[in-house]
Order: structure tokens, then C-alpha cells, then sequence
């Protein structure tokens, strides 16, 4: 392939090209037998199916699949354990090396562990490889345990030997190990960070939120204060802070007409997270990865973020026909309106905001957040993500000192004739095919959102009534074709919908 001009994208191509020949991206592979490119189709493998139960199972699989990952998982946890101490003095330094700097969401030796030392010495010695003395060396064990509620992992003396963590790093896991929790059920955890600070942990899929997640929600701000707790830190240790809302389950009831459910669900995450602002106590909202969506408003509703330098935050629900409404589009008002840099008046303040959610703008940092102001200028951010959930506990109790929750605003919006200025600048997109017709749709109800309605900008609005204005777009939308078009296709390919 490197002799005849097949470098990957700088060259003719790799085992993979984008081909735009029909105006269209289209993904292509090379047929590695006629060294011609065929359009890209998903692999249907038993395998991939198997591994969802774990990584043993994955490697058992006889087909190819199977066999594959055993080759390559093998020799490179083989060529790891042969390692230590000659590269690094402890298995976790191996970990997380891979972790952190490749990005691996295991290390090799927690891949060990899953498979089972013993196991894998005995596959290794089955297909005729050697064993590394530090796999024989631990025997029937793995690499990591708990012993007594702390964390120890195995050395190459041949003994287990306690991990410490380096000043500043505090992780949701050791606390996990080390006690109970404080509520929660299968979606999400409160848990005891000590000093009187508490944290809200989701576990969902893609931490993405429920009625479940909004229990627990609940439950502790009530129970915050009963407790003796005096603030609370909003953070997981999951790839994304969290996705928004459980769309399938939103799209599933939408088909069944359920309108009087989905508005109880609506109402309930605009109440819950109006607690949360208003709160006796201050919440503070640590996140990483994606903070999308429903995922974002709460952060927007935090007194304040410690975010990770890796935070990708953005209201993006015009990307599936909707609007924010559990009070982002509120929020956002707010942080426009009183943002010194935007010029006075109702309609440059909504205009922004219009722009950013109407585009579905996307931070592609935390330092970018904070111009589109998603983060606030006194919110901070970490570089280091291990020292996020410290710096985010720090924060809470600076904030817990002397706390008092904010005073309800009182918002002046532009009305009718905003609205209309909104709407015809999309019309104008419309008309260059910038836009599509459902983008009009959707643009109309968010133009009727964040100009207030029929508000008179001389008269100011509060925020209950942004949050009616919010439920009644939202449940004009899912009413829509165009809409739960859009649902299913982000479902089905996890791609936005142009129609």
C-alpha cells in the first residue's frame, strides 16, 4: 500500500477513505484482496454481542472476532506484565500511564484482573506462550483487591503493598470502597465526601436523565440540610458528565401520545432543578467530558462549576427538534442579560442566546464554555482530572462559609416584535438553504421562548414564566412529525437529522 501511494489521507488513502466524489461523504474500505474501496458496512460479529458480558467472554468467542481480540489482548498484557519493575516500580504506574496518556479506560493490569490471572497464565500455557513471572506470581489472585476497605495492589516482591493517592487527588471510587452510601438507586448515588459536603453521583447509561436520577435528586435536597451536610458536589467519574435526557424513553412515550406524562416529567426537571438554585446551601458542578442537553441545565443551575479542562458543554436540543426546557433557555437569558461585554437593551442579550442554542453550539473546552458562557467568570477549571472532585469539594466548602441561596431575577424580553426578528432571520436562512423547513419549526418555538411570548419589554417577566414558555414549546414539538423524525434518527444512527 506505502509503495504505490496508499499513505492514509495525505496520500490516496488508508484501509479507509472518506469518498466525496457524489457531493456526499461517504466511508469507504479497501478490500484487501482486489486493493479496491467499497463502501463501509457494520460488522455483524457474535463476539461483539458476547463481549457485553465481559472481556472473557469476548476472547472465548471461536469466531474471528474472538479470536482477534485474544491475539492482540495476549501479547500486549504478556509484553505489560514483563515490564514491571523494569519501566515502572508498581502495576498502577503501568495503568495509569495507559490510561492517561492513550486514553485506555483500563489499564492492563485491570484487564488482568477481569480476565483472571490464573486464567490467562492457563490460556497462555494452552497456545504455547511463556508466562510472565509476575502473572505466575500472583497465582490465583488478582492484581488489585480491597483489604479492609483500602485499596492494595500487587507488587513484584511478591507481596501487596497500599496504594496512595498524591496530595490533591481525590477519587469517587476510593470513597465508594470505603463507605456507604448516603441514597440512590440504580440511576444515581449520594455519597459522603467528609467535611460535611455531600455528592450527587449519575449512573445511568451515559449518565443520561430520568425519573429515576430526579428521585435521588430530590431526596437529597431535603436531605442535605437534615443531615447536617452544608453543600453538594454534582460529579461522576463516567466518560461524560452527562448526555441530557433519556431520549428513547422520551420518544417511546411521545409514539404513545403519553402528553400528560411527558408533561409531569417536564415540570418535574424544571422544579428540581429550580431547587437546586435555590437551595440553603450552595451546589457546586463538577463535570468532564460531555455536559449536553439536559446534562448542561443542571450545571446552569449550579452556584458554581469546577470543570475539567476536557468539558464539552452545549444546549443541543435543536438537533433533535426540541428546545431546552428545564431551564436553559432561562438561564442562558440570564448569563447574557447580565453579562457586562453585551450591549443593553432586551434584544442583544436574547439574540445571542437565540444564536447559541439555535445552533446547537458545542464547547470544545472548558476554556470555551466560559465565552459562550456556559461557565461563568468565576467559575474555575481543572487541568488535572484526578484532582477535579478536590478542587470541586474546595470549592463547596468556600461557598458553605457564609451562603445564602440568590434572589429570584426579574427578566424584561423583547416580545412579539423580537420574535419576529428572529424568526424572519431564519426564513432568510431558509430561502439560502442554509436552514431546512423543520429548522424553521423548531426556530419558531424558540423565538417565542426567548422573546417571552407576548411580553412587553417594559413590564419585566419572571422566571416561572420562562419556565411555562419552555414547556409549552417543548410539548408543541414532540406533537410534530418533523420532531420524532428527528428523535428516531439520532436513536437509530446517532447523527442529527437534516429535514
Amino acid at each position: 500500500m506505502i509503495e504505490t501511494g496508499f499513505t492514509g489521507r495525505k496520500g490516496k488513502g488508508g484501509f479507509y477513505r472518506l469518498n466525496t466524489e457524489s457531493g456526499k461523504r461517504v466511508k469507504e474500505s479497501i478490500d484487501l484482496k482486489t486493493g479496491e474501496y467499497h463502501p463501509s458496512t457494520p460488522s455483524h460479529l457474535e463476539s461483539v454481542a458476547a463481549g457485553r458480558q465481559g472481556l472473557r467472554a469476548l476472547v472465548e468467542h471461536p469466531d474471528k472476532g474472538g479470536r482477534y481480540a485474544w491475539r492482540v489482548l495476549s501479547h500486549t498484557l504478556s509484553y505489560a506484565a514483563s515490564l514491571v519493575p523494569e519501566i515502572a516500580d508498581t502495576i498502577q504506574d503501568v495503568d495509569e500511564a495507559m490510561r492517561t496518556g492513550y486514553a485506555w479506560k483500563w489499564g492492563p493490569f485491570e484487564l488482568l484482573d477481569q480476565l483472571g490471572p490464573a486464567w490467562f497464565s492457563h490460556r497462555l500455557q494452552q497456545d504455547g506462550m511463556p508466562v510472565p513471572g509476575l502473572v505466575t506470581a500472583v497465582g490465583e489472585g488478582n492484581f488489585y483487591r480491597n483489604q479492609d476497605s483500602t485499596l492494595e495492589s500487587f507488587g513484584h516482591s511478591g507481596r501487596y503493598n497500599t496504594i496512595s493517592r498524591a496530595e490533591g487527588v481525590l477519587l469517587l471510587s476510593d470513597i465508594k470502597r470505603e463507605g456507604d452510601r448516603i441514597a440512590g438507586n440504580s440511576a444515581a448515588s449520594a455519597w459522603d465526601l467528609g467535611d460535611q459536603v455531600l455528592c450527587l453521583e449519575f449512573h445511568t447509561k451515559m449518565n443520561s436523565l430520568d425519573a429515576e436520577v430526579f428521585k435521588v435528586m430530590s431526596e437529597i435536597i431535603t436531605l442535605i440540610p437534615k443531615k447536617g451536610f452544608q453543600a453538594l458536589v454534582i460529579y461522576n467519574e463516567g466518560n461524560n458528565f452527562s448526555v441530557g435526557v433519556n431520549l428513547g424513553q422520551a420518544l417511546f412515550a411521545a409514539n404513545l401520545a403519553g402528553w400528560s406524562e411527558i408533561g409531569k416529567s417536564v415540570k418535574q426537571g424544571q422544579d428540581i432543578y429550580q431547587a437546586l438554585k435555590y437551595a440553603p446551601f450552595p451546589v457546586v458542578g463538577a463535570p468532564s467530558g460531555m455536559a449536553l442537553g439536559g446534562g448542561c441545565e443542571v450545571l446552569l443551575h449550579c452556584d458554581a462549576i469546577q470543570a475539567h479542562a476536557e468539558t464539552y458543554m452545549g444546549l443541543v436540543e435543536v438537533g433533535v427538534g426540541l428546545v431546552p426546557a428545564w431551564g436553559g433557555c432561562k438561564e442562558m437569558l440570564l448569563r447574557w442579560i447580565n453579562n457586562p461585554k453585551c450591549p443593553q437593551g432586551p434584544m442583544a442579550a436574547v439574540g445571542k442566546v437565540f444564536e447559541a442554542i439555535g445552533m446547537a453550539n458545542v464547547s470544545r473546552s472548558a476554556e470555551e464554555a466560559r465565552d459562550l458562557l456556559f461557565l461563568r467568570p468565576t467559575d474555575n477549571i481543572s487541568m488535572n482530572r484526578d484532582r477535579l472532585l478536590a478542587d470541586a469539594k474546595a470549592m463547596a466548602r468556600r461557598l458553605a462559609a457564609d451562603y445564602s441561596p440568590p434572589t429570584p431575577p426579574e427578566i424584561r424580553l423583547p416580545g412579539p416584535s423580537g420574535r419576529t426578528a428572529m424568526t424572519m432571520a431564519v426564513r432568510d436562512l431558509c430561502k439560502a438553504g442554509k436552514a431546512t423547513s423543520h429548522d424553521q419549526v423548531v426556530t419558531s418555538q424558540l423565538a417565542y421562548v426567548l422573546s417571552g411570548g407576548e411580553a412587553d419589554p417594559t413590564t419585566p417577566v419572571n422566571e416561572a414564566d420562562v419556565l411555562r414558555l419552555e414547556r409549552n414549546a417543548i410539548m408543541a414539538l414532540l406533537k410534530t412529525p418533523g420532531t420524532l423524525a428527528r428523535m428516531e434518527h439520532m436513536l437509530e444512527s446517532g447523527k442529527p437529522l437534516r429535514n
